[in-house]
């Protein structure tokens, strides 16, 4: 679902995963997939709550999220391993779905979950995804989180609203955040300001910083929310 989901891992030793979701098939499934390809999963979680307490007993590199469990559900559990009471070290965390427009995913993005994947991923694009987000980068594809900030940044209950104050930005940082919202990569991004790649990540950080977002899913929801861009506006270059 990334533009770029088929980056190096940028981190030291294999990438260490929690699975929680309410179905054993699914956690079984992906664990087999993420071992055979170097990847693993240091525990399982059939809820929420055992969500919660496995992230902070093994403080796992990426958490594989379902939204939709049984009692505490991914969205709470999402708030609970990201939210301000939450320990120091907060692993990225993939929203697992049935649906790309799911309401609950567009609020856990917004909670700062760092991309989504819906439940039929391929084998390689779940490994590879795994790999994208533990390297710090998100797991969008813009035409999808245009259709689900369209559909629910003004109108669901379930939405924690990144109020920011653009205000803080150089014009430029405008004009990387504005491109990066309509999905376009750092390779992209250079080519249409005439800056180099370094240059440009130096930009999303001071955005990030400066917005206190966690990563590009954030900034992109941000961008949307204060009205930088707007849905329906023109459709991004890249793929997705």
């Amino acid at each position: 679902m990334s533009t770029e989901a088929g980056r190096a891992d940028d981190g030291a030793g294999p990438p260490q995963v929690v699975i929680a979701d309410d179905q054993a098939l699914v956690r079984t499934g992906f664990r087999m997939i993420l071992a055979a390809d170097g990847i693993e999963v240091v525990a399982e979680a059939a809820d929420g709550e055992e969500a919660v307490a496995a992230v902070r007993r093994t403080l796992p590199d990426v958490v594989l999220m379902d939204i939709r469990m049984p009692g505490t559900d991914g969205l709470e559990a999402t708030r609970r391993i990201l939210g301000p009471d939450a320990p120091p070290t907060r692993p990225r965390i993939i929203i697992l779905t049935t649906y790309d427009l799911d309401q609950y995913v567009y609020g856990a993005l917004a909670m700062g979950a760092s991309g989504f994947l819906l439940k039929d991923v391929t084998p390689e694009h779940l490994s590879a995804a795994v790999r994208l987000v533990r390297s710090g980068d998100a797991l969008l594809a813009p035409s999808i989180t245009r259709r689900l900030v369209e559909r629910f940044a003004t109108h669901t209950e379930h939405t924690t609203t990144l109020h920011r104050d653009l205000s803080t930005l150089t014009r430029r940082e405008l004009e990387v955040l504005e491109s990066l919202a309509r999905g376009l990569s750092n390779a992209e991004l250079a080519a249409r300001l005439h800056l180099s790649e370094a240059t440009v990540k130096t930009h999303v950080t001071h955005i990030l910083t400066k917005l206190q977002l966690r990563d590009r899913a954030q900034a992109v929801i941000a961008a949307y929310e204060t009205g930088l861009i707007t849905p329906g506006s023109a459709s991004s270059p890249s793929t997705g």
